[in-house]
């Protein structure tokens, strides 16, 4: 199922239901993701935390559409850290990649990471983020982020290079946008979605929840 695409900045559908804690000023949390790519961006933005992997299996349902699957993933990742680690704010996040109604996620092997390449190849695709925040064993709040990303038409000799290089294996669509950079010849949306992460959206929800950026002066939307 394709995703509309009528503007040209990330669209964001916000799960609302959440319980504002104003009363927590601690600035760590729990990243439940062991993506360095996560990491850097959180990091970047001046934010400590610590890092526990959910170990959730990641399967798509039947007829499971990609933004329902990564907003899911992200919910279970969360809620799996949140129970063992039910006094502290968790962030999980889910990224994948939909092409002509096909979700790709990360490839089971090189064969696979060429067949995804070729798909992608002269095409444009959505990449979805869901990221979910939970305490205590609930959710808090979630949203799920779409951008829009073309490649350019590639060579089978320049995918063969780059699966060959490893970079796509564990990436969902089999390409990482700092090391395939020069197969896009355009995004709408937030790059960093893309990376795997839609920061903006991600800083002003921990703000909600009292995780608030060092000198970060933005006000939660509400």
């Amino acid at each position: 199922m394709r995703v509309p695409f009528a503007i040209q900045q990330s669209m964001i559908e916000q799960h609302r239901e959440y319980a504002v804690t104003g009363a927590q000023t601690s600035r760590t949390f729990i990243l439940a993701s062991g993506s360095p790519r996560r990491h850097q961006l959180l990091r970047d933005a001046g934010l400590s935390f610590r890092i526990v992997e959910s170990k959730v299996v990641e399967t798509v349902r039947e007829n499971e559409s990609a933004a329902g699957f990564a907003l899911r993933m992200a919910h279970e990742k969360a809620l799996a850290v949140s129970v063992a680690c039910p006094d502290e704010i968790v962030l999980a996040a889910d990224t994948v990649v939909e092409c002509e109604g096909r979700t790709l996620g990360k490839p089971a092997g090189a064969m696979e990471a060429r067949a995804m390449l070729r798909m992608l190849s002269g095409r444009s695709h959505v990449v979805i983020t869901g990221f979910a925040i939970a305490r205590a064993g609930a959710l808090v709040e979630s949203a799920k982020v779409t951008s829009r990303v073309t490649f350019r038409s590639l060579s089978d000799a320049e995918i063969g290079d780059y699966v060959d290089s490893g970079e796509p294996l564990d990436k969902s669509g089999s390409y990482g946008i700092q090391s395939s950079g020069n197969f896009i010849s355009a995004i709408e949306g937030s790059r960093e979605n893309v990376m795997g992460l839609p920061i903006h959206e991600v800083l002003a929800a921990l703000a909600r929840h009292g995780i608030a950026a060092p000198g970060d002066a933005r006000r939660a939307d509400r």
